[in-house]
C-alpha cells in the first residue's frame, strides 16, 4: 500500500483544523481587503485588472507544467471570452483553450461540479491536441497513469495513480465531496482547507491522460471562489510557479499518506501569499490613478509615455530599473531632452533616482 488511495482509510484525509485557523483568518480579511480595495478602482482599471489577473492564471499554470503561453495573446482571448473589446490578435489552439477554461471559471464559479462540467474543461484545455486518445472525458488506457523522471530504461516512479477503471467511481466521490462541502452543503469545510483538499484529491485521482495539474489547480480557484462568493481572482499559479519545486515536492509527500497536515499548512500559505499578490496590484493601480491625478498639466507627453510605459510593467516594474538609454527608446528623445525630462520626473517625485553615472536607474515613487 504504497499510495494514498491504496489504503484503508482513504479518502478520509485527517488534518488539524485548529492549525489552519489563523491563516483562515487572515485569508477571510483579506478577502473583505481585496473587496473594498477594487471599490476605489475606476471602471476601466477594474476591467482591466480583472483581465490581466485572470489571463496571468492562465499563463503561470501553463508554465508549472512547461508550457509557454503568450501572456498577451491570452489576454486578449479572455478579454473576447467576457465580452469585453479587444485587439484581433493571433492565438493559438493552446491559449485559446486556456483563456476559455479561465473565463469560464471566472463567470460560473458558483455552479456546482460536475463530471460534464470537467469534461468541457478539458476539452478547453486540450484545444488542438490529436495525440491524446481521450479528450473531454476520463482515461480509459489500460497503462498505469504514472508521473516518472528520470531515463527511459530507469524511470523514478514519483506518483501511480488509481487505475483508469476506478477513475470513474472514484471521481463520483469526489464531485460529491466538493458539492457537499461548499459553504451553503450538506457538510461544508472551510475555505482553505476546502481548496487544498480539493486540489490534492482530485491530483491524487488524476482523472485525465494530460491537463490534471491546471484542471486540479481550477479547481482549487473554483473552491476559492465559492467559499467566499465572489470571483477569487488570486495569483494561485503565479505564486505556486514562483514555488514550483517546492510544490511539486509537497504533492508527493502528501501522495503517501492521508495525514495531509503539511500539505495543507503549505498551501494555506501558498493561498495567503497569493491573495496578498493580488491586492499589492489593486494597490498598484490605486496609486497609478493619483499620481497621474497629480501630474496631469505638469507633464509633458514624452514623460507621459514613459510612466505608462513604466506602469504597464506591473508592481514589479522594470527588472533593473529605468535607464536613461530606455528613456530614450521609449520617447525618441535626445540623450539631453532624456537627462531633463527624468530629472524634472525626480523633482516631482514621480520617479526616485537610485545610482550613478552610467548606473542610475530610475524607479516609480508610489505610496501603495
Amino acid at each position: 500500500m504504497r499510495w494514498n488511495w491504496q489504503q484503508p482509510d482513504w479518502p478520509a484525509f485527517r488534518y488539524d483544523a485548529a492549525a489552519l485557523r489563523p491563516a483562515e483568518d487572515h485569508f477571510l480579511k483579506g478577502a473583505g481587503v481585496a473587496v473594498g480595495s477594487m471599490a476605489h478602482l475606476a471602471d476601466e482599471d477594474r476591467q482591466s485588472l480583472t483581465i490581466s489577473l485572470i489571463a496571468q492564471e492562465a499563463v503561470d499554470s501553463s508554465a508549472i507544467e512547461g508550457e509557454v503561453l503568450d501572456r498577451a495573446s491570452v489576454q486578449s482571448s479572455v478579454a473576447r471570452h467576457l465580452g469585453i473589446k479587444a485587439d484581433q490578435r493571433r492565438v493559438n489552439a493552446a491559449e485559446a483553450g486556456a483563456a476559455e477554461l479561465m473565463a469560464n471559471l471566472y463567470q460560473d464559479y458558483r455552479a456546482s461540479l460536475t463530471d460534464e462540467m470537467l469534461f468541457e474543461w478539458h476539452g478547453m484545455l486540450m484545444n488542438g491536441r490529436r495525440d491524446l486518445a481521450d479528450v473531454g472525458r476520463y482515461r480509459t488506457h489500460d497503462d498505469p497513469m504514472q508521473i516518472v523522471s528520470g531515463a527511459l530504461h530507469a524511470p523514478k516512479v514519483h506518483f501511480e495513480a488509481p487505475p483508469s477503471s476506478s477513475v470513474p467511481e472514484e471521481m463520483r466521490a469526489f464531485i460529491e465531496w466538493f458539492n457537499a462541502s461548499a459553504s451553503d452543503g450538506a457538510a461544508p469545510v472551510s475555505v482553505l482547507a476546502r481548496a487544498g483538499i480539493a486540489h490534492l484529491w482530485f491530483e491524487s485521482i488524476h482523472p485525465f491522460e494530460d491537463g490534471n495539474g491546471r484542471l486540479g489547480r481550477a479547481i482549487a480557484e473554483k473552491a476559492l471562489a465559492q467559499s467566499l462568493d465572489a470571483p477569487a481572482i488570486t495569483a494561485l499559479a503565479e505564486i505556486i510557479q514562483r514555488h514550483r519545486k517546492a510544490y511539486y515536492a509537497h504533492l508527493q509527500r502528501a501522495s503517501l499518506s492521508n495525514q495531509i497536515d503539511g500539505w495543507l499548512n503549505w498551501f494555506a500559505d501558498i493561498a495567503v501569499a497569493a491573495q496578498q499578490r493580488t491586492i499589492e496590484r489593486v494597490h498598484f493601480l490605486i496609486a497609478k490613478s493619483q499620481l497621474l491625478d497629480r501630474l496631469r498639466g505638469q507633464i509633458n507627453p514624452r514623460q507621459e509615455k514613459a510612466l505608462l510605459r513604466m506602469f504597464a510593467e506591473g508592481p514589479d516594474g522594470f527588472k533593473g530599473g529605468l535607464s536613461a538609454a530606455n528613456y530614450r527608446a521609449i520617447t525618441d528623445a535626445t540623450s539631453a531632452t532624456a537627462t531633463r525630462d527624468l530629472g524634472e520626473l525626480v523633482a516631482l517625485s514621480a520617479l526616485r533616482r537610485e545610482g550613478e553615472l552610467r548606473h542610475t536607474r530610475y524607479y516609480l515613487s508610489l505610496q501603495t
